[in-house]
């Protein structure tokens, strides 16, 4: 069955009525908190990152999750570590959501031997196999198909972990894309597929480079479940991940969530705007920043103050500054390791 969220301006509208009309919250006043917590670490790790960027202490490519935030919280916030998560370029905010600590984070981009991945793989292929960080990877659309992978391996092992793909709109112009949806679907897979659909690939404009941009409208050819939502909603998002996470944990079969969200900084740290997008509707969609929308429609809903929500912001501020710290002062790699992880070992 395909089911769609009304227009992103009629959901905004609809939300903003209900808090007036004082509609409490249904998620509990905890969970909303850490929400809030995940929601602020991504945005204030990936200003730093990208401050750090410009002042050349992270070589190689940095394509920050700013604007996006709200989607890798309201689906990670479901997922336990023995689930399988697989990320594209811009993995930094899916990493951080499934549990990865902000000093490995850093000290990966810093290309340091404490990283979350040695500091081998820099900002592309974070890995971190302890909370079910599978990797990211700048190879757009292989994540479909390693997410199915790992549902296949669960459902062979009979285990009621989930396995779950993070890509973007370019990626369904990707083979991957009909191949992964195709076989999750017609084995009933535990896999959830994520598409934030932020309306650009690279610098090339989805409406330019397929006719049909409506991401869950594809699924019905596959016959698999399929759910538009506001992107910058983290509550929607919360929302529609839980049911999804909990039907392919309980033998169900796969869901697609198609997350219409926003870039708001360049496709890449040092890249230019070049012209392909206006800066009105970059202004427009900063408007609708998630984390802003989540502050106020928790604030006038009564269930966290604003003294609340800045004691995070100060938490998150000094959490940063520490994993900046500790990258700094982390070594480099021994290059007597370089051969190291290429070749398999033992017997």
């Amino acid at each position: 069955m395909l089911v769609l969220h009304t227009p992103e301006a009629q959901v905004s509208r609809a939300k903003l009525k209900a808090v007036k009309q004082g509609v409490t919250m249904t998620i509990p006043t905890e969970q909303m908190l850490a929400l809030y917590r995940t929601m602020v670490r991504i945005r204030q790790c990936e200003e730093q990152l990208a401050r750090s960027y410009a002042a050349g202490t992270i070589t190689g490519a940095c394509h920050t999750y700013v604007g996006e935030e709200a989607i890798a919280t309201g689906v990670c916030a479901h997922l336990r570590h023995d689930d399988a998560v697989f990320s594209t370029h811009r993995g930094h905010g899916h990493a951080l959501a499934k549990g990865v600590p902000p000093r490995e984070l850093v000290a990966e981009l810093f290309g340091r031997e404490t990283g979350c991945s040695g500091g081998r793989g820099g900002s592309m292929h974070l890995f971190s196999p302890e909370v079910g960080m599978m990797g990211t990877s700048g190879i757009v659309g292989p994540c479909i198909l390693q997410a199915t992978g790992a549902g296949y391996s669960f459902q062979l092992l009979e285990t009621d972990q989930v396995g779950v793909a993070f890509f973007g709109d370019g990626a369904v112009g990707n083979g991957a894309f009909h191949e992964g949806l195709n076989l999750a679907t017609i084995w009933d897979l535990p896999v959830v597929f994520i598409c934030e659909n932020n309306m650009y690939a690279t610098e090339v404009a989805f409406a330019y480079s397929a006719r049909n941009t409506d991401v869950a409208g594809r699924a019905a050819g596959y016959g698999l479940p399929a759910e538009m939502v506001d992107g910058n909603d983290v509550v929607a998002i919360y929302e529609a991940a839980e049911a999804a996470v909990a039907k392919a944990r309980s033998g169900g079969g796969p869901s697609l969530i198609e997350c219409r969200t926003y870039r708001t900084r360049v496709h890449a740290e040092g890249m230019g705007e070049s012209g392909y997008r206006s800066q009105e509707e970059i202004d427009r969609w900063k408007a609708r920043d998630p984390i802003a929308a989540f502050a106020r429609r928790v604030v006038e809903a009564g269930d966290l103050t604003d003294a609340d929500l800045q004691a995070v912001d100060d938490q998150i501020t000094a959490e940063i500054q520490d994993a900046v710290a500790f990258a700094t002062d982390s070594p480099w790699p021994d290059p007597a390791t370089v051969a190291d992880h290429i070749y398999g070992e033992g017997a």
